[in-house]
């Protein structure tokens, strides 16, 4: 179904529930199955700042599946390597909401996992993920500092071990995303267009948009958040990797835009990117996603300063550079190198200090 619902306003609970009572989505299910609610709560950081799911669009699903009936839902996640998934639950609110509803939270850094294999690749998946009988995929529309967005696709490396999603990036992250998506079907995608940041992953930079957006297509979802963070989807590997492998459609002329609080369509405005020219003097190789945007971040503010074209070397950061013996590393995957800082990642402070230190030369 080509249809995408769009909600705009203030209040989460209340849209996330009418956006719920239009699309009718548990019609015809039984009130037995259990049902798995996937939130991003990449890292400990309150949804105001832009990368975490609002806690209120997840008290919406709860509220709408409690009133009819289903009891047997959980809420589970994985945060980023080098975050606390419970720590995550508690900053941004989940522990709160679990106790209010009776509703478990299942942290995947604890879960042991299960090998699906998709076109020769054995990808490890945490058991939860694949015991529930109905998947809630609720992502952020939001930046990345790798992929350029992370909307329904990505959100699923959250059901993935941490050392599966440290493989992921050595597999080039785009190709195993939409293997990961072959093998795990998402039922319903509710995703968070509040106040998302749509720069970084981290947050720190939210953009207040007010809008709540459904579908049952991850592919249609991520290319509309895609025109919505300013990108085309020729920028985003995998959702057309994903689109080759039958996950979904993006969307097209033909897709339908129904906005619940509005009799016509309103046009969907890009954000304007910003130039992020201070990431050329970075030489990635299959760097983890917090390492890589906690340098990121750090060189944002450095190039604020004015301090990012003294630099002489180009900053290593990835896996790839293990046992590497070269000159200006970031992470413990550098640390062979003749200036690095370890950390895993190291955090955006230690980041900037540490550069401003080295001050770009030998």
């Amino acid at each position: 179904m080509n249809r995408l619902y769009i909600a705009n306003g203030e209040n989460p609970v209340k849209m996330t529930i009418d956006l719920l009572n239009v699309m009718k989505p548990m019609e015809n299910r039984s009130k037995d199955i259990s049902i798995g609610i996937k939130p991003n709560l990449v890292c400990a950081s309150p949804a105001d700042e832009g990368a975490t799911t609002h806690p209120e669009i997840i008290e919406g699903i709860i509220v709408y599946l409690q009133e009819l009936g289903y009891t047997n839902l959980r809420i589970i996640e994985g945060s980023w390597i080098g975050d606390s998934t419970k720590r995550a639950f508690k900053i941004c609110g989940y522990e709160a909401l679990s106790e209010k509803y009776g509703v478990p939270l299942y942290d995947l850094k604890d879960d042991t996992s299960v090998t699906r294999s998709y076109k020769g690749v054995d990808i490890n998946i945490c058991s939860i993920a694949l015991d529930v009988d109905v998947l809630i995929n609720v992502p952020l529309i939001k930046g990345h500092c790798q992929t350029n967005i992370t909307c329904a696709l990505k959100n699923l490396k959250g059901l993935i071990p941490d050392s599966e999603k440290r493989r992921f990036h050595t597999l080039g992250l785009h190709k195993p995303i939409a293997y990961l998506n072959a093998l795990i079907h998402q039922h319903l995608i509710i995703a968070d267009g509040i106040c998302p940041d749509p720069y970084f992953e981290e947050g720190g930079r939210p953009k207040k948009l007010n809008r709540i957006v459904a579908c049952y297509d991850p592919v249609l979802m991520d290319s509309y958040a895609a025109q919505v963070l300013g990108y085309q989807i020729s920028e985003i590997k995998y959702i057309q990797l994903a689109q080759k492998e039958g996950v979904g459609s993006p969307m097209d002329k033909e897709t339908e835009h129904i906005y619940i609080y509005e009799d016509k369509p309103e046009t969907i405005s890009g954000i304007q990117q910003k130039n992020k020219k201070y990431l050329k003097i970075v030489d990635e190789a299959d760097a983890c996603s917090a390492c890589f945007s906690n340098l990121a971040s750090a060189l944002e503010k450095l190039s604020e300063e004015g301090l990012t074209e003294t630099f002489a070397d180009q900053i290593c950061i990835g896996q790839a550079y293990r046992g590497y013996k070269g000159v200006l590393g970031v992470g413990d995957c550098t640390e062979c190198f003749k200036k690095h800082l370890p950390g895993c990642p190291p955090d955006i402070h230690s980041i900037v200090e540490f550069l401003k230190t080295i001050g770009g030369g030998d």
